[in-house]
């Protein structure tokens, strides 16, 4: 069966009852919020962190590089084991991790002691959100699948939106050991929830080779030249979005002067052009195809890291400098993760634990560097910040016109029960 036959016309049917499918489709949505929400809560308490723990921003601001480390190298191992075993035991295994390293953050006394824990936490977390991602296109196929993770990502951008109140508030209250707590009480929550899913990938339609052999063929799959235009896109975008996460709380709080507690409400700006941009991305999908929404989005991108690149240097604006064009850049979130994701998907069905584990290594991994670099340049002011969402930008833009080059017509939109 040729890949294009494989994609158009699923090989398996996995039928949910409506009620049983929102609550499905609830609890995705929570795994992949594991990304965000593991960073986005201690946002605020950065700079208190730094005081406490005796070191300077730059070296705070690697607790979200090693946080990315982990995340990008553990979907790496999360995506054959999920092809091979099944969905639901390896997110289950990997939530006891989370819960393991959001308590040794809790008491970390020092610097490398956090990012050591922060890397423990970020391999437990990528679980849930590379194995969501193939439980989704386990059930869905071609464009329907981006319109679901459009979907899935609007309800999981609730966790970014409120994180960094929240995180603001607990700060205030309690402080920022009390921040990790109340992840290690979400990561058990999740693993309760996790036991009431269904398991989307049959026995009959695993992988059974060797985990070994699996792993060396992410070479195969990254020689396929749609799938790194695929990843390129989204991958260099996410470099730039990383580097406003890590650059965002000294940016705002130490250079604007703005208070802990309302960082959170600036952050917000961006998430809610995310939610808007995935709605958007939601009903457009099937009827222009996520190829050319891909392109828009990388497009919007640049032009607002260029922007932010100007303002930055000259601080013209002073602080709606830097919010008006991050908040265009974030909000193009809706219309590349998601496609670049279900299009990598799309051209792999049969292997989806393994190619949205490399897709998804490749993004973080592209934050691992956009955070580096924000951190390794770090000058007191926000124009490091501008110039790596810029470069992001571009990089974006350049591999999503490759995906056109290298693309056959966006797949039509189907399910896999056939609706």
């Amino acid at each position: 069966m040729s890949r294009t036959a494989s994609v158009t016309q699923p090989d398996a049917e996995l039928p949910l009852p409506a009620a049983q499918g929102w609550r499905v489709l609830g609890v995705l949505s929570t795994l992949l919020a594991f990304a965000s929400i593991s960073t986005d809560l201690y946002l605020p308490a950065l700079p208190s962190m730094a005081r406490d723990l005796g070191t300077d921003a730059g070296t705070m601001e690697f607790t979200v590089a090693g946080y990315l480390i982990g995340f990008s190298l553990g979907q790496l191992l999360w995506g054959p084991l999920g092809d091979r075993y099944g969905r639901r035991g390896p997110v289950a295994v990997g939530l006891v991790l989370f819960v393991i390293g959001s308590a040794g953050c809790a008491f970390a006394v020092t610097a490398p002691q956090m990012i050591a824990w922060r890397i423990v936490q970020a391999v437990g977390a990528c679980a849930g959100v590379v194995l969501a991602r193939a439980m989704v296109r386990d059930l869905y196929a071609g464009n329907r699948a981006a319109q679901m993770l459009s979907t899935l990502m609007t309800v999981m951008a609730v966790a970014p939106l409120l994180g960094p109140v929240l995180g603001g508030q607990i700060l205030a209250v309690a402080g920022w050991r009390a921040i990790f707590g109340v992840l290690v009480a979400v990561g058990l929550l999740t693993l309760a929830a996790v036991a009431s899913l269904p398991e989307t990938l049959p026995p009959a339609r695993r992988n059974r080779e060797p985990l070994g052999r699996a792993l060396a063929r992410y070479g195969s799959l990254l020689r396929e030249p749609r799938i790194r235009a695929y990843a390129g896109a989204g991958g260099f975008f996410y470099g730039g979005a990383f580097a406003y996460v890590a650059g965002s709380p000294f940016a705002y709080i130490t250079y604007h002067h703005v208070p802990p507690q309302l960082y959170g409400i600036l952050f917000a700006t961006g998430i809610a052009g995310i939610m808007a941009a995935n709605i958007a991305n939601a009903r457009m999908v099937t009827r222009l195809g996520g190829d050319r929404l891909l392109v828009i989005g990388a497009c919007v991108a640049t032009c607002a890291g260029l922007a932010m690149a100007v303002t930055t240097a000259t601080d013209w604006g002073g602080r709606a400098g830097l919010v008006v064009p991050v908040f265009v850049y974030m909000a193009a979130t809706g219309f590349i993760v998601a496609n670049s994701v279900a299009g990598a998907l799309n051209s792999f069905p049969e292997r989806a634990g393994a190619v949205s584990a490399l897709v998804g290594a490749i993004h973080y991994g592209s934050g691992i560097l956009g955070a580096g670099l924000v951190g390794a340049f770090a000058d007191g002011t926000p124009w490091p910040l501008g110039w790596v969402i810029a470069l992001a930008g571009v990089g974006s833009a350049a591999c999503a016109f490759r995906v056109g080059g290298n693309a056959r017509t966006d797949m039509p939109m189907e399910r896999k029960d056939g609706a």
